[in-house]
């Protein structure tokens, strides 16, 4: 039984010449729904056509029909909506209004008048089955982006709505809290509700979807299975799938688990040489480091080399962007010695709208290169074209960067801080909402840096870049930082960051391309 229903919908933003959505027809039943497609496809549009901020908070022209649960979106006021359809941004921080954790969650059911008693209980269970409870009393800002997206998630919870929809929630999270997001959709599926989900990982949710819906530039596919879809050609198939397909496994592989006693034996595999690196870049000697006056991490004795990307890893809220700004000289240590080169550091936040401040793209990069570089007007043009083509962004070069998707204002972000030559170069989830395509343009611009010399720094969840580009791995956690190793250590099985391939194959390789270059013959 459809809960929601989309009929020849068509939807275009003000101000642009071209559909977001184009006559798309949709049922969205109970249990989970995934849309898969590219950055940019109009995953998001669709999904912020449930709770009607397509058409009434955007504006834009719409024809056609939505409904969900029973209501006609166009013509029910987004606050009757909302009752009905919780949403999850992909940036958590646009939906928050108070301070702390607990006020947050509670205000949905404060503006429908909920007993107090009742409200307790209900914040205390949406905290709970997120595994958040230990956040209840936290103010918001001091928590990490991961842990905002859970703080999100609960708020749309409190309401027990009917449809709940989801765009990019576990892009942040580390394996654990993308697990317990995982297990929470398949909960509430299983209780009945429409689950819909847009989603670029999608190890955890391919398995457990019961439609896949395929979005692109703004057409959607009628809903096929998981298995269909895979074969379809996911847009960002996880390692397992892909392996399938390069090895001609039919019915292709959906989870680690379908891929066991299928994997192929490999050949000739002698662990790879270290890279040879230059000098030491930045360096922690004893050093203590917090946001505020209370160290999160103490007695820290790491370095990183020129010519090296060091990957960090570690659970949500556990210091890892305290670090890179550490790294970066936007924090000062609480104790010890932090030590850098000379020269330019390249940062890029989680949160790419705060590093972005001008009309267009272009003018992003041109920025960046007419104050770091001596070039000539002509060659700063040159560069910048350059780069808005390494990370496909030429077709966007004169849009307004914040009207962008997610995943496109990240690689601005990238392309604005990393343009010319910085000596160190630092990125905090450079691959947040990003495609497969837009991923492996992300990493050969971090290994195009590495090459020329600079001392790369990278905090993130997504174990297939770590896998793609690391040369080592440092673990934060628990107030300490650890060496992993090379990634074959580092992200093979027994190992809670394990890639597929990892798991598939204990003593590595830990990508695709490293398995099929072992493969027997």
């Amino acid at each position: 039984m459809a809960v929601a229903t989309l009929d020849r919908l068509t939807y275009a933003y003000p101000g642009s010449t071209s559909p977001a959505l184009r006559d798309v027809s949709l049922d969205l039943g109970p249990g989970i729904t995934l849309l898969a497609g590219r950055s940019g496809s109009g995953k998001s549009t669709l999904l912020r056509v449930l709770d009607g901020l397509v058409p009434h908070f955007h504006g834009g022209r719409i024809s056609g029909r939505a409904t969900a649960v029973g209501e006609d979106v166009v013509r029910t006021p987004t606050r009757r909506l909302a009752r009905h359809v919780g949403f999850v941004f992909q940036d958590p921080e646009l939906s928050f209004v108070y301070g702390t954790v607990e006020r947050e969650v509670a205000f949905a059911l404060e503006n429908v008048g909920m007993p107090r008693e009742e409200m307790r209980r209900r914040v205390g269970e949406a905290l709970e089955r997120l595994g958040i409870a230990g956040l209840r009393t936290r103010q918001v800002g001091t928590l990490s982006g991961g842990e905002r997206q859970r703080v999100a998630l609960a708020a749309a919870l409190v309401l027990r709505p009917a449809v709940i929809a989801l765009d990019e929630p576990t892009s942040q999270l580390d394996p654990v809290g993308a697990a317990s997001v995982v297990a929470a959709c398949v909960e509430l599926g299983r209780a009945g509700l429409a689950v819909v989900v847009a989603e670029h990982r999608l190890e955890r949710l391919l398995p457990a979807a019961e439609r896949v819906v395929l979005v692109t530039d703004g057409h959607a596919s009628s809903p096929m299975s998981a298995g269909a879809a895979a074969a379809a050609g996911l847009p960002s198939a996880p390692q397992v799938v892909e392996l399938g397909m390069a090895v001609g496994w039919l019915p292709l592989p959906l989870s680690v688990v379908d891929a066991r006693g299928r994997a192929p034996a490999l050949v000739g595999r002698n662990g790879s040489r270290p890279r040879a690196t230059g000098d030491v870049a930045w360096s922690f000697e004893n050093a203590s480091l917090g946001p505020t006056d209370v160290p999160v991490l103490e007695a820290i004795d790491i370095a990183g080399r020129r010519g090296e990307i060091v990957i960090l890893v570690g659970p949500n809220g556990h210091g890892k962007t305290t670090l890179l700004r550490a790294i970066a000289g936007l924090r000062d240590p609480l104790a010890g010695r932090v030590e850098r080169i000379p020269g330019r550091v390249a940062y890029v936040p989680q949160n790419p709208a705060a590093a972005l401040h001008r009309p267009t793209v272009r003018e992003e990069i041109l920025l960046t290169l007419r104050r770091t570089t001596s070039a000539s007007a002509s060659e700063v043009e040159t560069g910048a074209a350059a780069m808005l083509a390494r990370l496909g962004l030429a077709e966007l070069a004169e849009r307004y960067p914040r009207d962008l998707s997610s995943g496109e204002r990240q690689r601005v972000a990238i392309a604005a801080s990393m343009a010319g030559s910085p000596d160190i170069a630092i990125l905090d989830e450079p691959t947040r909402g990003m495609d497969r395509a837009s991923r492996e343009r992300i990493a050969s611009v971090i290994l195009g840096l590495r090459d020329r010399g600079a001392a790369v720094v990278v905090a993130t969840h997504d174990t297939t870049l770590a896998a793609d580009i690391a040369d080592r791995v440092l673990e934060v956690r628990d107030g300490r930082v650890a060496e992993l190793g090379p990634p074959t250590r580092a992200l093979s099985d027994g190992s809670p960051y394990a890639t597929q391939m990892g798991e598939l194959y204990p003593e590595g390789p830990v990508t695709v391309a490293g398995v099929l270059a072992h493969v027997a013959r």
